[in-house]
């Protein structure tokens, strides 16, 4: 396809979108069970995203280290985040999964607060096997598959429901498959969440606010490109360096979901929220592909299986916990802005998808997915 006509195919599907709603080579295939429940979970409704869990059910998860069972095969499983983030609840919940339905065989041993690198990082040691697994940010993945890039341009989805259909379909199996030529086996997506801008400096109600603002954005060519497409000054960086970067002012805001606004108290920094939903970042619990390998079929098939349910659980808890975490950020002394002029925000990114012909294909297929969820 000639470039001319593919920019038009994308900036079709861009409008579509956003005002709908907005190495190594790996040999292994997926097995035939995973497409069965992709197919299943699009089928199931709109619940389908928390699978057999409610809100009510699991709020009140457990954070704590399930107890390693003696002689089980030990995996370690990082995470750059604390033990108070939903990172560590799905962990938590894949680690007891893995030890239940391998009798004790395997045991997932968790690893948080970075002690294993950034996230980058961590994909780094995944690819090279001196790193059995963690739950990373769907932002730097693209570093390792530009098909993943997708997932992060603005406005993708409209709400829970769209990206559930999409990640726990053909279409998140698809992209998560083609992290294999990295030496990366994607096993499911938990849930990051939507990412609202926050900032010490001014209240933000439309893209004209932004402008001139420092914010601290993901390791990611997309996110940067979408926060200096509304005049942001965009700052690359991993999160450890971040918290620093707030507290010390050399950085203006940021951007993250509610939950890891919460996790990290960032109204010490932060003055000002803006509730723009711009992207919905997944938490995408990943493998070494050489390590996935080692395992027996039947064993592939459970951690299959139990990274969607731990994906699915941990959803369910953020759903759970939002309310409560929304109002102590204002209790805490954040002014929030609930109801920003979206169209602007929207409006203003429109250029990234212009810049970005390579996902029209993607962006697509997530539009078809989409049209189909009530």
């Amino acid at each position: 396809m000639r470039r001319a006509g593919f920019v038009a195919m994308m900036a079709a599907a861009a409008m579509t979108m956003s005002f709908a709603g907005a190495a190594f080579a790996g040999e292994t295939e997926a097995p035939a069970e995973a497409a069965e429940a992709s197919t299943e979970a699009e089928a199931s409704g709109s619940n389908a995203g928390f699978g057999k869990y409610t809100p009510e059910e699991v709020k009140d998860a457990s954070n704590v280290q399930p107890e390693i069972p003696e002689g089980a095969t030990v995996l370690k499983l990082g995470t750059t985040v604390n033990e108070n983030d939903s990172f560590q609840i799905a962990a938590v919940k894949f680690a007891e999964l893995i030890s239940e339905k391998t009798n004790g065989k395997y045991a997932i041993e968790i690893h948080p607060n970075g002690d294993l690198g950034g996230e980058r990082d961590m994909l780094e040691s995944m690819q090279m096997d001196t790193l059995d697994m963690g739950i990373v940010t769907s932002g730097p993945f693209v570093n390792f598959s530009q098909d993943m890039g997708v997932l992060d341009m603005p406005f993708l989805f409209a709400n829970g429901e769209q990206a559930y259909a999409v990640f726990d379909g053909e279409v998140g199996r698809e992209l998560l498959d083609t992290l294999e030529a990295s030496n990366l086996k994607g096993l499911a997506y938990a849930e990051r969440g939507f990412r609202n801008l926050t900032n010490s400096k001014k209240p933000v109600h439309s893209a004209d606010d932004v402008k001139g603002l420092k914010i601290r954005v993901m390791e990611n060519d997309v996110y940067t490109a979408a926060f200096k497409a509304l005049g942001a000054d965009a700052v690359p960086m991993n999160w450890n360096d971040t918290l620093t970067a707030l507290q010390q002012g050399t950085v203006d805001g940021e951007e993250n979901p509610i939950n890891v606004i919460n996790s990290y108290k960032l109204w010490e920094s932060q003055k000002y929220a803006t509730l723009d939903r711009h992207s919905y970042s997944s938490a995408i619990i990943t493998m070494s592909l050489d390590k996935f390998n080692e395992l027996e079929a039947d064993t592939q098939q459970i951690f299959l299986d139990s990274a969607l349910e731990a994906a699915q659980f941990e959803r369910a808890w953020t759903a759970a916990q939002e309310t409560d975490q929304l109002q102590a950020m204002k209790d805490n002394g954040m002014e929030v802005d609930e109801n920003p002029d979206m169209d602007s925000f929207k409006a203003a990114v429109q250029s990234v998808y212009d810049a970005y012909p390579q996902y029209a294909d993607y962006v697509q297929k997530i539009n078809d997915v989409i049209a189909d969820v009530q």
